[in-house]
């Protein structure tokens, strides 16, 4: 099995949420496991350059997109986006979209400011925080075009499965801030989790499968917009699958 993020989205119902000074938050659900790691030269140097420009600050309070980004366009969230290396391939080849990335791992935030200024992209702002605070206190009212969630931790062992971000009451709070029509991508290289995906989201009554092919078993041929990195070539060459969840809302 292979896996991008070094934070790997994942539900731990026991862990406290994060919240800065004066910010108050019960106990609750983190999108996130977090793990160790060295920020290099040439991510610093992202942070020191690029940060005040693409890093957005956790404030609890609804997002202005429109001013965060500059623009108005459709927006994107991400959550979970590891390295950033499937974040900037989408932005670059989807310009007319603003994506909203979450991420608490530092290296990882500073690899795609490293890709942002390489790239010259600027459809991209990270929030290097927990998701599930994000949804809750800064997107409440903001209609999102799309969600992606690449390559969540799997949580191998049964008496964890519990701890996947994907489950009932976390789906029904990312569609609840989804657009008609807007879509959440899944994508997993554990099959059991693709299962348990496919599973959850075809029960929520406000979303349809865009996968239509009965051949597929309810999966999405991959959309082209998502590019295989090299965590995931690396897993095909080793015969592991890879499985797209796409649903759209209703």
């Amino acid at each position: 099995m292979t896996t991008e993020h070094p934070d790997t989205p994942s539900a731990d119902p026991t862990a406290p949420g994060t919240a800065p000074a004066g910010v108050a938050h019960p106990k609750t659900i983190k999108s996130y496991v977090k793990r160790a790691g060295r920020t290099t030269t040439g991510q610093a140097k992202a942070f020191e350059e690029l940060g005040p420009r693409f890093l957005l600050p956790y404030t609890g309070q609804p997002l202005d997109a429109t001013s965060a980004f500059g623009r108005s366009a459709p927006l994107i969230l991400e959550i979970g986006f590891g390295m950033g290396e499937a974040t900037a391939h989408i932005a670059r080849v989807r310009p007319d979209d603003n994506f909203l990335c979450c991420e608490v791992h530092e290296p990882g935030v500073g690899a795609l400011l490293k890709r942002i200024g390489e790239q010259d992209l600027h459809n991209i702002r990270i929030l290097q925080h927990d998701a599930v605070e994000v949804l809750e206190h800064m997107l409440p009212g903001q209609p999102l075009a799309g969600i992606h969630i690449f390559f969540p931790d799997p949580w191998h062992k049964k008496k964890h499965n519990k701890r996947r971000l994907i489950q009932t009451p976390f789906v029904a709070k990312l569609v609840s801030r989804l657009q008609p029509g807007g879509y959440l991508h899944c994508a997993t290289d554990w099959q059991p989790y693709a299962e348990q995906m496919l599973e959850v989201l075809s029960a929520n009554p406000d979303l349809a499968n865009t996968a239509t092919d009965a051949g597929l078993g309810g999966y999405a041929p991959k959309p082209e917009y998502r590019p295989l990195t090299k965590f995931e070539n690396r897993g095909l060459r080793l015969g592991h699958g890879v499985w797209d969840v796409v649903f759209r809302r209703i």
